[in-house]
């Protein structure tokens, strides 16, 4: 499958109603929000639309809805999964639901840093899928980073497109350098490093951030430093609340993200009020 892959998009949040239903009107609001913003593609199911807690069949109706509203929308989805099984049926979720790439995560759990188990895993999940892999990796979510070797020698393969990097260490793309270009492309995901990381020819970014500063994302990963500036200023007091903290900023956006799934839970009033003074402050 062909595909241009745009150079900023959110790791969108996913809307639950108060029964921890994804809500289908709330998504399709959100993605006309952020349509409507000016991006060309969308993260489904990543770790800020809490794709760790993500149900079978979940992946396959976000998906859908997303490409029925937005027929032309880029759209990738999270693959969070510690079996090949279960990352198989994710991907077949992806695959039904009309999805142009997966984002695969890191498997964890009974092979953390345990380097050519996860590479085989890759290297198995990449030859069976009718779809795109990108490889995804967020030491702060899951413990563990793929090591800049690794990935190296998984972008010989031939369905593996690229890397979304959440680790904020650009350095690993002075490492990467060689095999960084059109064949094999790396998404910043770290908002701190995305101007850092453009200088090191990285394609573009997929944070959560852009789900409430996309206009900063976009100058701030075309090399704007001022950009990155205020971005990081205001990230830093998001992320310091986890993924509820990028829903309230969503919702100071004009997102609809409703509630999260439990453990997760909602901010007090003051991590709203700490939020929403970091973000009135937010130049764009």
């Amino acid at each position: 499958m062909s595909c241009v892959w745009p150079r900023t998009m959110p790791a969108l949040i996913t809307a639950f109603d108060a029964d921890e239903n994804v809500d289908v009107d709330a998504h399709e609001h959100n993605l006309s929000v952020t349509v409507a913003a000016g991006a060309g593609g969308v993260l489904l199911a990543g770790s800020t639309g809490e794709g760790p807690y993500l149900e079978p069949g979940e992946r396959e109706l976000l998906i859908s809805i997303s490409r029925r509203t937005f027929p032309d929308l880029t759209i990738m989805c999270g693959i969070s999964a510690d079996t090949d099984r279960r990352a198989r049926s994710q991907i077949a979720e992806a695959t039904v639901g009309g999805a142009d790439a997966v984002l695969v995560m890191t498997p964890g759990t009974l092979v953390r840093n345990r380097h050519r188990h996860i590479i085989d895993f890759y290297r198995r999940i990449a030859d069976s899928s009718p779809l795109p892999i990108f490889l995804y990796t967020v030491p702060n979510v899951t413990g563990y980073e793929l090591p800049a070797d690794s990935v190296a020698e998984l972008a010989d393969h031939r369905n593996i497109s690229g890397m979304k990097d959440s680790g904020g260490d650009v350095s690993r793309l002075d490492t990467l350098s060689g095999i960084l270009g059109p064949e094999f492309i790396v998404y910043a995901g770290s908002s701190k490093a995305l101007a850092d990381s453009a200088d090191r020819r990285a394609h573009g970014a997929i944070t959560a951030s852009a789900n409430y500063a996309l206009p900063l994302v976009d100058s701030a990963r075309s090399g704007d430093r001022r950009a990155q500036a205020d971005l990081l200023e205001v990230s830093a007091t998001v992320e310091s609340h986890g993924v509820p903290g990028t829903k309230f900023a969503a919702s100071l956006a004009g997102m609809q993200p409703g509630a999260s799934r439990l453990p997760l839970q909602r901010l007090d009033a003051a991590a709203e009020s700490h939020i929403a003074e970091a973000h009135q402050k937010m130049r764009v």
